[in-house]
């Protein structure tokens, strides 16, 4: 049986972190900060299918296992499967200071930006859920 009001929790937060996102890209903050919150919204919004059907969370950042452990649930182009590779090194390559680390692109950034706003509304229809919803919800969740 769906449990909608667990998957909404996640995708909840998920939706904090987009809209934290864009407000950052719009300030022109630091691109390492945004992709660190954009890794964490597409996270909790692929594990939102997890809750939506009951399934164990997971306690994994690469969004790519997590994506084929969701296969049978939504499918994405070869390239969308290499943006969520991307967005994976944002968790494990962005986080922690680096001798001469490359910072990700403003063009990186929107792109996958555009890309999490992408799932982001591709999870909340096939698991028939409004997104109102879902933005409406209590800061408090």
């Amino acid at each position: 049986m769906a449990n909608k009001p667990y998957a909404v929790e996640w995708l909840t937060k998920a939706h904090h972190d987009l809209e934290g996102a864009r407000l950052l890209v719009h300030a022109g903050h630091y691109t390492d900060t945004i992709s660190y919150v954009l890794h964490q919204s597409l996270e909790k919004t692929l594990k939102a299918i997890l809750a939506y059907d009951n399934k164990p969370i997971l306690k994994t950042h690469n969004l790519v296992e997590l994506y084929e452990l969701l296969s049978d649930k939504i499918e994405l182009d070869d390239e969308k499967v290499y943006l969520l590779s991307i967005a994976t090194t944002y968790q494990t390559k962005q986080r922690y200071p680096v001798v001469h680390k490359k910072l990700p692109s403003k063009d990186e950034i929107k792109e996958v930006l555009s890309f999490s706003e992408y799932m982001f509304d591709l999870i909340i229809q096939t698991l028939h859920l409004s997104k109102n919803t879902i933005i409406n919800q209590d800061e408090s969740i």
